[in-house]
């Protein structure tokens, strides 16, 4: 019989965004077709929120504020509702998709198919249109990678893990650790704080 040897570490470092491929994706999304639109206002929602696909595509048109520059947030994966700022630059990229592209329906979701019959889109959609627009510039990325990336500027702008574990929606802060272990700065700036 062959035992194969432990499991050391089993946990994976989140994959996250540099600062100069983020600039490389906004750089490079197109706005000149409406699947592009839809898919740049998919790619705002994510990096500056840190939202999961799912909770993309469960966003309906109620759930934003245009005039208080807020998106209230009821369907996460922890059924732990939040209101959210909605930066400009993210507003703009919904209301171009909405004035520009969106189909008319009766349906409420925001995010639309093109082709009849029109539905909502599904969590599977959003996570493609988004890991197809990063890996233009990284091939080896995925949706998930704005989420992580949205967690390291979250603690590298000096947020502590509570904080961070609301934003991104976990039921406990061990799900959240898991974000410190991207950046070895922050992880030695965490381990240092605990220690105090």
């Amino acid at each position: 019989m062959i035992v194969g040897a432990p499991m050391f570490a089993q946990a994976q470092p989140p994959k996250f965004l540099r600062s100069n491929e983020v600039k490389a994706l906004f750089a490079g999304l197109s706005t000149d077709s409406c699947k592009e639109l839809r898919t740049s206002a998919m790619v705002h929602l994510g990096y500056t929120l840190g939202l999961r696909p799912k909770e993309i595509g469960l966003i309906r048109l109620d759930d934003i504020s245009f005039v208080q520059g807020e998106i209230s947030l009821f369907d996460r994966k922890s059924a732990n509702p939040i209101k959210l700022p909605l930066p400009e630059i993210t507003i703009k990229a919904i209301a171009a998709y909405i004035v520009g592209c969106r189909p008319e329906s009766d349906y409420r979701a925001l995010f639309l198919t093109f082709r009849a019959p029109v539905k909502p889109v599904s969590a599977a959609t959003v996570g493609h249109e988004i890991t197809v627009a990063i890996q233009k510039i990284n091939p080896s990325a995925s949706a998930y990678w704005l989420r992580h990336t949205y967690a390291q500027n979250l603690l590298e702008s000096g947020a502590s893990i509570f904080e961070v574990k609301q934003m991104m929606g976990h039921d406990n802060v061990q799900s959240t650790k898991r974000y410190i272990h991207i950046h070895t700065k922050l992880m030695l700036k965490e381990l240092f704080d605990e220690t105090l």
